[in-house]
């Protein structure tokens, strides 16, 4: 009898969680960056009230979440003052990316040429492209882009490594070359997708970049030996904190936060937050209720510094191509699942609208957002998500995309 009733009750939550969708999702009409429409008005003056907003992608490799993405973030720079776009990448790239915006200094292809790989797409050079006219035409008052990571290695710097060594140590540059050359290959494709993809030549990259330093540290002092072991450090420092460096993904983001923290301090912009769900969650991340092992993205400090001011939004899909992979339909216990019920090619709905009880229950409990990555494999879907301890805590609004379709990559990292 008990079993008979718990089952009742559970039909009857669910069913009463549909309609409270049904009754709150504001549809999308299109999620082409370049679309115009009455359709996001609600959803961009609630966030058009924020200091910072992010923007959470459930993957890099949908062309509509990043469309949807971008069509949300022109009409905060245009309606609402937004003049600030922090992404997922160095402080070097940033400032290159933030050169082009505001003067034209090269092109967007590239100036993304030495961006973070998943940046590397014609839908991101299109996002520049828009925001270099945009500043063209507010001269006085453009929109700026600035990395949250800090500066790391880049090609370039092994250059200026092997030229000293062409030129002050010649004897010893095969042997530092040969460690150099193949960990260089992570800045095309990262580490650990390459062991993903089965092209990892083997030996951890980390080792190499440490025995190129051992080696470079017995050569005889000159006047450019600090200059160019700096430089290596560098590199060392990238294969270091590198996912496969770390052996996963997970790592305090406060340094991230920091750096949004400080950019609004100093301008007083609005800021856009461009990253996926894990890190713009607005909690730290873990399954259940233990506060051990878990996960402190930047999302979590930013909510901590600005409160209510910073608003969180994960934008999220169903299923579809993404070019790497087909994303299958979600496990029933996805959230991406629940979402999908709705008969809507796209829609939004706020977290924080009256609920019943049972609604309440439900967005105060652990859940789990579909996420992919590129090490995506669809035969191991089951382990590709990210649970949060509270919905609502994580999430102020949530994006469903029902399909999807692949972004396009930029001609030097096309797969």
């Amino acid at each position: 009898m008990g079993t008979t009733a718990a089952t009742s009750e559970s039909v009857s939550a669910a069913s009463t969680l549909r309609r409270w969708l049904r009754a709150n999702a504001r549809p999308i009409s299109d999620t082409e960056a370049n679309s115009t429409g009455p359709d996001l008005a609600p959803l961009t003056a609630r966030l058009g009230s924020a200091t910072v907003v992010g923007l959470g992608e459930s993957t890099r490799f949908s062309r509509q979440t990043f469309g949807l993405r971008e069509r949300v973030f022109r009409v905060l720079v245009e309606e609402y003052g937004y003049r600030a776009l922090a992404v997922q990448d160095s402080a070097r790239s940033g400032e290159r990316l933030d050169a082009y915006a505001r003067t034209g200094a090269g092109d967007p292809e590239s100036v993304l040429a030495g961006a973070w790989r998943p940046t590397r797409t014609s839908e991101m050079a299109a996002a520049l492209s828009w925001i270099r006219v945009f500043n063209q035409e507010h001269p006085d008052d453009p929109v700026r882009i600035f990395g949250v990571e800090p500066p790391r290695a880049e090609p370039s710097d092994y250059d200026v490594v092997l030229d000293y060594l062409r030129r002050h140590a010649p004897d010893r540059l095969a042997a530092i070359e040969s460690h150099l050359t193949p960990i260089r290959s992570a800045h095309r494709v990262d580490e650990h997708v390459q062991r993903h993809q089965g092209i990892h030549p083997g030996r951890p990259f980390i080792d190499d970049a440490r025995d190129a330093r051992a080696l470079f540290e017995t050569l005889p002092a000159t006047m450019e030996f600090d200059n160019a072991l700096t430089h290596l450090q560098l590199i060392v420092d990238f294969h270091e904190k590198s996912v496969a460096g770390q052996g996963g993904f997970a790592r305090d983001e406060r340094p991230a936060a920091d750096r949004v923290i400080e950019w609004q301090r100093s301008t007083g912009a609005k800021i856009a937050y461009w990253d996926g769900i894990g890190h713009t969650a607005a909690r730290s991340l873990g399954a259940g209720p233990a506060e051990t092992s878990e996960f402190h993205g930047t999302g979590s400090y930013l909510r901590a510094h600005f409160g209510a001011q910073y608003i969180s939004v994960a934008i999220g899909f169903h299923h579809g191509d993404l070019g790497m992979a087909v994303a299958p339909e979600p496990r029933p216990d996805l959230i991406d699942a629940t979402l999908g019920e709705l008969d809507l090619p796209a829609y939004y709905v706020d977290l924080h609208k009256a609920a019943p009880d049972s609604v309440q229950q439900w967005l105060h409990s652990p859940a789990k957002l579909r996420t992919i990555s590129g090490i995506y494999d669809p035969a191991e879907d089951a382990t590709a998500h990210t649970p949060v301890r509270s919905l609502i805590d994580a999430f102020d609004v949530l994006v469903h995309i029902h399909e999807t379709s692949p972004v396009h990559w930029l001609p030097e990292v096309s797969a």
